[in-house]
């Protein structure tokens, strides 16, 4: 049966919250007081340093509320996320719980059970993650929110809630976990209505005044996903494999018929590692990408299937100074297929994409004042993507911060380089309780 995205999430965030009402007030009424409730108030704003004729000087300018509640029962743990939003610089308003639009951003709204000995089930909107990486993701196939990244929100806010039932189970010889997402979840994706992005049909960059046109994936349990993996601690390294079925997170593909982007079929696998090694820790994380839809790599509407690869290293070098290095790689195959597949009026991509992170982070005035920065630099793109942070604490409830989103690129097509213009800075302040 087909049933539209958004209010099936509006209804499934409905039915969680009464049940938690219910379960707290009526079945647990002496406990109903114990509950733990924390949140905070974030106020930030971010302008753009470059002219972008296609949108506003302001990117961020945002008034956040969250209350964070958890209750322990007997039988279960309930859980309550939500952040009441009002952002003056949005380009929707509509409350639209998949795209993360709206007066309401509801993160998490789930419980927590213990069928069996060896097993937790957690069902509801949550927030999933694993992998090694630090923000670079192969075998994480859950949603991202690229906006909020890209505009100047906190870095929690990359990672969006999924409507999800979500297994682990715990056995001598490893740990399993199962994510099942009965609709599809897709990343909350660049599409132009707060940032300008290149647009491979246009052949140009484009924002507000020409968003990207997307064939949703609508039918739940029809059009699923599943995530698994697979986990153990051999010594002091903690070895993981992956794989997932389901689609391609961003609208990569193409209709011809509808003249809208699409999300293809994808398969992955992977696995990884991370440990000791030295004096500080490493990982290492490998997957394949199997472009379900082009398997033969000659369809130029379907990406091709890929092997992805990051190395990754972390150290102290001295006393609050940490540095954290990683070596990231997409190889495209049958690239042969795809060049000759490719038409005339579009830029060609290269068989390898090289990426290189540095994450340093500076603590002062006892821990208190925190200088960071994290580059991404592509030697095979020529472009590089720069997010320098300084956030204070006067209190252990206030803090103040300043950042900025910096975007460079030789062309306007690569995936740095097509953002160019939305480079912006932005500051706020956190009041949390």
């Amino acid at each position: 049966m087909w049933i539209p995205p958004k209010i099936c999430r509006v209804r499934c965030a409905l039915w969680i919250l009464v049940g938690a009402l219910v379960f707290i007030l009526v079945l647990t009424p002496g406990e109903a007081l114990s509950l733990n409730v924390h949140g905070f108030v974030d106020l930030r704003s971010g302008m753009r340093l470059q002219d972008d004729p296609s949108q506003r000087d302001a990117i961020l300018n945002e008034a956040r509320a969250q209350i964070d509640v958890t209750h322990y029962g007997p039988v279960a743990l309930w859980k309550l996320r939500a952040d009441a939003v009002w952002d003056e610089a949005a380009g929707e308003y509509e409350q639209d719980f998949e795209r993360g639009y709206g007066i309401l951003d509801l993160r998490e709204a789930n419980v927590l059970v213990t069928p069996l000995d060896f097993m937790d089930v957690k069902i509801g909107r949550q927030i999933l993650t694993w992998g090694t990486g630090d923000l670079l993701f192969i075998n994480d196939m859950f949603p991202k929110d690229w906006q909020s990244f890209f505009s100047g929100r906190d870095e929690e806010y990359l990672k969006a809630p999924s409507d999800a039932v979500f297994a682990s189970m715990f056995f001598s010889w490893a740990n399993v976990d199962v994510a099942y997402m009965p609709g599809f979840e897709h990343d909350r994706y660049i599409s132009g209505e707060r940032i300008s992005y290149y647009n491979p049909m246009l052949g140009r960059r484009a924002g507000a005044d020409d968003p990207l046109q997307v064939e949703q994936r609508r039918s739940w349990f029809a059009e699923d996903e599943v995530s698994v993996r697979l986990s153990r601690n051999i010594g002091s390294y903690e070895v993981a494999a992956y794989a997932y079925v389901g689609y391609w997170k961003n609208p990569v593909g193409f209709d011809v018929g509808s003249g809208r982007q699409t999300f293809p079929r994808l398969r992955t696998y992977g696995a990884s590692v991370r440990g000791n090694a030295g004096p500080g820790l490493f990982h290492v994380e490998v997957g394949y990408y199997d472009s379900f839809e082009d398997r033969a790599g000659d369809d130029p509407l379907v990406p091709n299937s890929e092997c992805r690869v990051l190395l990754g290293y972390e150290q102290e070098l001295r006393r609050n100074l940490s540095a954290a290095l990683q070596y990231y790689l997409e190889y495209m195959q049958d690239f042969s297929a795809y060049e000759r597949s490719l038409p005339a009026t579009q830029p060609q991509r290269d068989q390898d994409r090289h990426v290189l992170t540095l994450r340093l982070t500076q603590l002062a005035m006892n821990q208190n004042l925190t200088l960071s920065l994290f580059t991404y630099w592509s030697p095979s793109d020529a472009d590089a993507y720069l997010r320098p942070l300084v956030e204070y604490k006067p209190t252990d409830e206030l803090k103040l911060f300043v950042g900025a989103n910096i975007f460079s690129g030789r062309d306007e097509h690569t995936f740095f380089g097509q953002f160019e213009d939305n480079t912006n800075v932005y500051a706020g302040v956190r009041y949390s309780y």
